[in-house]
């Protein structure tokens, strides 16, 4: 392993917390940039506090640190050109812009990796959704900016087309038609430019669009399990893949769609953390690095429950009563209503017994 680095993380929530946590324990010094001083990462780095496009902290930033990284999208892919150095940032911006469009995602997938996705089309404005057959259901997503739910509209009658209608006017958009899906699934692949390492499938239940619950192994055969590994892993060495990578599938049965990809670890791996041997931030933080990176072994079958804003009280009592869970809060000073506030993760051959906050309840 090279000597101690600097590395700069862009964002300061949850997940570049974690990857500051996997860092200082490789012995590096992590500097990260946030607009909100008292933002998670504060309490394990220093922060440089300025909006996620100010290209001169950008620029203070890549001038301090050795390597760079992003714990999201919403990134200003053109500002970061304008400041990184030589190989800098390791993942790159084409890796960004990709993932920050779902127009330039899609034809990525489709055309470059040549993996499975819905069936979909571009959407410019609402004369685009004149002629959709409404004998099929449609889920229409702004290119950009859309998360959690955010940013769609679902379409099953003529009735939705208002609401769809001021959505295509209002921004470009994808169309994407309903698949019939067992599982909805992911696979977390991290690479360093040369190689790559891949997690077990993971199963993911969500609750209005917020992922609730999380379940490794996936509960998929062998054969669709092989595959959706197979499918991370060829997008992966098409990317050139640097740090860290999320791609979200759903599971039919008999094959497997791509949905998307989150360049970065991704919430659905938090489980890895403690049920393997190698977590989703330890080997972000290698592949950036160029680090060899290690082969990954779930210790046993495991459970990842999100807490949010309206579920804290409830996990306080949970791990009370459950002392063999693993609490993870996130150091969020406000706990707002479907804001995510912390984790759970627990060993567990029978998920279904492992029952999610608030479920029933709160949603």
């Amino acid at each position: 392993m090279s000597s101690t680095k600097t590395i700069g993380i862009i964002g300061g929530g949850q997940l570049g917390q974690m990857m500051a946590i996997s860092a200082i324990y490789m012995g590096h010094k992590v500097i990260t940039l946030d607009p909100a001083s008292d933002c998670p990462s504060s309490r394990v780095s220093e922060v440089i506090v300025a909006p996620y496009d100010d290209v001169d902290a950008l620029r203070q930033l890549s001038d301090c640190c050795d390597v760079l990284t992003y714990e999201f999208e919403n990134v200003d892919a053109d500002g970061l050109d304008a400041v990184i150095k030589d190989g800098q940032l390791p993942q790159g911006t084409d890796l960004l812009r990709i993932s920050q469009n779902r127009i330039f995602e899609k034809d990525f997938l489709s055309n470059k990796a040549q993996v499975r996705v819905a069936p979909y089309k571009v959407v410019t404005s609402s004369l685009d959704l004149e002629d959709i057959d409404l004998s099929k259901n449609y889920v229409l997503k702004t290119a950009t900016g859309g998360y959690d739910g955010h940013g769609q509209k679902v379409i099953t009658s003529a009735e939705d087309l208002e609401e769809a209608n001021a959505l295509a006017n209002s921004a470009e958009c994808v169309l994407e038609e309903f698949v019939n899906f067992d599982l909805e699934i992911s696979v977390i692949v991290s690479g360093n430019g040369k190689d790559v390492t891949v997690f077990p499938v993971q199963e993911n239940i969500h609750r209005n669009n917020i992922l609730s619950k999380t379940i490794v192994p996936a509960r998929i055969s062998d054969r669709l399990a092989d595959r959706a590994k197979a499918i991370a892993v060829k997008i992966a060495e098409q990317l050139n893949l640097s740090g860290t990578l999320c791609v979200e599938m759903f599971a039919t049965a008999d094959d497997i769609i791509v949905n998307e990809i989150a360049p970065r670890p991704h919430n659905s791996g938090h489980y890895s953390i403690e049920a393997c041997d190698f977590s989703q931030f330890d080997t972000h933080i290698l592949g950036v690095l160029g680090a060899p990176l290690p082969a990954i072994n779930l210790h046993e079958p495991a459970v990842m429950l999100n807490i949010l804003g309206q579920h804290v009280e409830a996990a306080e009592r949970y791990v009370t009563e459950n002392p063999s869970a693993h609490l993870h809060m996130y150091g969020k000073l406000e706990a707002k209503h479907n804001r995510k506030m912390g984790h759970v993760t627990l060993f567990s051959n029978e998920p279904d017994n492992v029952v999610e906050f608030g479920k029933g309840i709160d949603f």
